[in-house]
This record gives C-alpha cells, structure tokens and sequence, in this order.
C-alpha cells in the first residue's frame, strides 16, 4: 500500500511540474487574418490556413474565431488592420502576403504572426543573416518556386527569344527580389532582359503595353498587384501576340501561358497546423523554420496558349 501510495506521489509531482512548464489551457481562440488583396492565389491559402487551424482545434474539443479583413491592395490598410487586431487583444495573427506581413511585424513583437504567401522572408523582414528562422515573434510558410527552374521553363518554351521582359509592381519587395534573382539566371542563359515596373494597378496598362512593344516574351513574377490584374495585363498582351510566363498559378490563368507553381491551399493549411503549435503546444515562432511548399508543378494555360499557337511538352498539366 506505501508503494502505491509513493508512486501516486510521484506521478502527482511529474503531472504539476509538466503543468507548470505547458502553455496556459485554452478552450477558445481569437485569430486575426488581414489579407492584402483578393485573388485565386491568396484565398486559397486563407482557406487552406482557416481549415488545417479550426479542424486541428475542433479535434482538440477547441474553438476559434476568426476576424477575417482584405486590405484591397493598399499596404497601409493593412497597417491599419494589423494594429486594430493587436488592439482587440488577438491570440495569432495570420499576414496573407509580404505587405501584410509587415504590417503584422510592425504592429507588435508579443502576439504570434504567422506570415503565408511570403516569397522571401529575409527580405520582407529585412533580415541580413538569414537562417531559415525569424529568431522573433514570427514564422510561416513562403510560395516561392524555384527560379533557376523557372527560368529553365522560359527557355525551354522560347529557345529563340532574344529578349525578356519582366513585369511587375515596384511597390511589391517579394517582386523586386524575385526579378533580381531570376535576372541573373536568364542573363547567364543569354537573354537580354528589361525591367517594366507599374506603382499599382492604374499603370498597369501603359506598361503592360511598353513591356511588349519592347520584348520577345514576358515574365510576371508572384505579384499580388499583376495577380488582381490579369485581364487588364491579357487584354494587352494577348492582342499583341506576346506570351507571358508567370510565378503562379493565379496570373497564368488570368494571363499566362504557363506557369512553375505551387498550390497556395497547401502553404495554407501548413501555416494553420504552425498555428496550431503556437497556440495549443506553446512553440516558439522564432525558432520554427520557414515552411516551403512540398511540390512544384509545370501547369499551361490551355485557351491562351491556343491564341498565340503555342504547343507545350506532354510534361505540362493544363490548368483546371
């Protein structure tokens, strides 16, 4: 009977220390999500974020809220959204795409940010030495595919282009670093390359229309602002005859012919389970590694490609 009653003991002591060194018991959370736009790519991984969180939560006998708000594409709405979250005293904050993100970051260094759609985290965060973790308050999952193969695919469609054009939002970092990075693989290859950049989406148009009159093919990297104008962008280049090669799926379908991409849902619902480990198991963001979508996939825009008489290897999915 002393027996029993000593490991009883014991067993009582391990549950209190164990109790005492795990987060606080919740039964319901608050999760903040300020979106920068609307588009394909972005709701995807909202609803990807949303599902993996309130289904892991639900297992749990938990609950959560969440205090869903577009920015429509101005970063300083985002701003003003991510400082009223952190003023409703929010659990999590989730920043859909890099302007969101900073604006999350900027707005607080105590309450957990989880950032999706990021394309380079040490850029958008303005981290010199970059270790794959934030070392802060903050972590995600980014919607980077692979340039080097990217620009791989430009080749391999245009092998006798002469020249690159590549186009995007100059307020957009993740669209500056992506433009410099693959820059250097196509000039490596042999291509000239030109840069046209439009501040937001009213010159859109105009510049869409320099960038063909100037190029052999167009390049569109993940941007948000060209991603919430494709028609704009195909109702120039289209009736140009110039093809464009996009960073993801959203901007091929809308104007592209094909695409190197990842599945926005998928970083989505990676970001909700980090989430998820935050709020239930009390990890710490900063030492969480960025996550990266598990896949890469060569998708064409089927009617597009049709327009401009391009065929594409057997290798290529069309866009469902």
């Amino acid at each position: 009977m002393k027996k029993i009653v000593s490991i009883l003991m014991v067993l009582a002591m391990v549950l209190c220390m164990a109790s005492c060194d795990a987060p606080a018991a919740e039964d319901s959370y608050t999760v903040g999500i300020c979106q920068l736009v609307q588009h394909e790519a972005l709701d995807a991984a909202t609803e990807g974020f949303k599902e993996a969180l309130f289904t892991l939560l639900e297992a749990d006998g938990k609950s959560v809220e969440f205090i869903e708000q577009n920015a429509s594409g101005d970063a300083a709405t985002c701003v003003t959204i991510c400082n009223q979250l952190v003023a409703e005293g929010v659990d999590l904050i989730m920043g859909n795409a890099t302007p969101a993100l900073q604006a999350a970051a900027a707005a607080t260094a105590e309450i957990p940010v989880i950032g999706t759609s990021i394309t380079d985290y040490a850029t958008a965060l303005e981290i010199a030495d970059w270790s794959g973790k934030t070392g802060s308050n903050i972590t995600g999952t980014a919607d980077l595919a692979p340039l080097d193969e990217q620009a791989a695919m430009i080749q391999e469609l245009f092998p006798d282009a002469k020249k690159v054009g590549i186009l995007y939002c100059s307020a957009e970092a993740n669209s500056v670093y992506q433009s410099d990075v693959i820059t250097g693989y196509l000039t490596e290859m042999g291509y000239e390359v030109e840069v046209f950049t439009f501040a937001d989406s009213n010159d859109v148009a105009n510049v869409t229309s320099a960038a063909c009159a100037a190029a052999d093919v167009l390049y569109i990297p993940t941007d948000n602002t060209a991603a919430s104008c494709t028609e704009t962008i195909a109702n120039v280049a289209i009736p140009a005859g110039k093809a464009i090669v996009a960073g993801e799926a959203g901007i091929c379908g809308g104007c592209g012919i094909a695409t190197l991409s990842i599945d926005y849902y998928d970083i989505g619902y990676a970001a909700g389970v980090m989430a998820y480990e935050i709020l239930v198991n009390g990890a710490n963001p900063g030492e969480m590694e960025i996550q990266y979508a598990p896949e890469v996939k060569k998708l064409f825009n089927a009617a597009n490609c049709e327009a401009l008489g391009i065929s594409v290897p057997e290798d290529y999915a069309s866009l469902s």
